[in-house]
């Protein structure tokens, strides 16, 4: 990060507490539940009770996922890594609505799919599919007509079946190429009858499946920012270069300037950035003075106008990187409770622009 970076400090200052005085925050208000304590007595009758019996449930049969997986499922991993076409996901009912999410979370990581009805598929949209596409089928009992009719149709295209079912031997499991076996699981519903814990199975083992394939395909965080131009994940993962301020708007001074000229600068400056950045003639940064320092001086020096404004910067402060991404600088800015960042170019000390917080809120972040 270069040698800006070596500062420990929490802000740009040492003594930067006060750089909140005068600042006027909205008052929220936010109910805070009273928090549960696993050991207190529960009415078993009540919702409350339901609820956690649901969750338990649940969260034993993840567990149980774990013990199961095996070869089946680097296997499911590996047919998904080398088709040529798209992974497409079909279920009937709640698994066709968690086939969905599977799908767009491929989608979304980088491995081209998309979602389909089978009834719908056997009245028509088979005609979607390829020969180098693969079927992901979803099913608890193996035993859904209409995925059951829907598998020959699609291997007689030359397009491969795994299925994520409860037991390799049932109608779909034998019909697929390869199972990915969830095992027996009891629905968390207490008429046994809404899919519930083999629904979240089937959702935890998709993200598992896409999770991996991801990892193999050494997909970056810049090809997910390309998949995601829009909302904040897509905004965060733009790059510092795209949103900093740059040129006129950045607030320079020279070594030997006066604190006159810091307070000059900051006010001149277009979008008033609070802060005046100190370089060398290199160009390359030396410290930085904010209006928070200015606050402190005054308290403690008599009319420091005049005074050199290199005795009162903060030196090493924060920086960053044109080439970093704009999440790394949110995160900057909050954890070390600071306005502005300088930043360099991406290979030498060189001032290049400024991020100022209200940049972030600009991009919504």
């Amino acid at each position: 990060m270069g040698r800006f970076m070596g500062s420990n400090r929490e802000n740009h200052h040492n003594d930067g507490a006060d750089e909140d005085e005068g600042r006027h925050y909205p008052l929220i208000l936010a109910y805070s539940p009273l928090p549960y304590n696993k050991d207190m007595a529960v009415d078993e009758n009540t919702s409350l009770a339901r609820g956690l019996e649901v969750l338990k449930l649940e969260a034993e049969a993840i567990r149980t996922l774990q013990e199961r997986l095996g070869s089946s499922f680097e296997s499911a991993v590996q047919m998904m890594l080398d088709c040529e076409g798209r992974v497409v996901v079909a279920g009937m009912g709640k698994a066709g609505l968690i086939g969905q999410k599977i799908s767009a979370t491929l989608a979304s990581t980088g491995t081209p799919s998309l979602s389909l009805h089978p009834a719908e598929a056997l009245h028509g949209d088979l005609g979607r599919l390829r020969p180098e596409d693969l079927l992901l089928a979803l099913s608890k009992s193996g035993e859904t007509r209409e995925l059951i009719q829907l598998v020959p149709a699609v291997k007689s295209i030359g397009v491969s079946v795994v299925s994520l079912t409860e037991a390799t031997t049932s109608s779909l499991g034998k019909a697929s190429d390869l199972v990915v076996e969830m095992g027996p699981l009891s629905e968390a519903c207490p008429l046994g009858l809404a899919p519930t814990v083999t629904t979240t199975a089937m959702l935890a083992l998709g993200d598992a499946l896409a999770m991996a394939v991801l990892e193999k395909r050494d997909f970056t965080r810049e090809e997910f920012a390309a998949f995601h131009p829009a909302g904040s994940l897509g905004r965060s993962l733009m790059r510092i270069g795209e949103i900093m301020r740059r040129d006129n708007e950045v607030p320079l001074l020279a070594e030997n300037a006066s604190v006159r000229d810091a307070l000059a600068v900051m006010t001149e400056t277009p979008g008033r950035p609070g802060a005046a950045l100190i370089t060398n003639g290199d160009g390359d940064l030396l410290g930085i003075f904010t209006d928070g320092d200015l606050r402190r001086i005054i308290c403690e020096v008599e009319l420091p106008l005049d005074s050199p404004v290199k005795k009162f910067m903060a030196v090493n402060p924060r920086i960053v990187r044109e080439d970093q991404l704009v999440g790394e600088a949110l995160h900057l800015i909050k954890g070390s409770h600071i306005d502005q960042l300088p930043v360099l170019d991406s290979a030498s000390d060189r001032v290049v622009g400024l991020v100022d917080i209200q940049d972030l809120l600009e991009v919504r972040l």
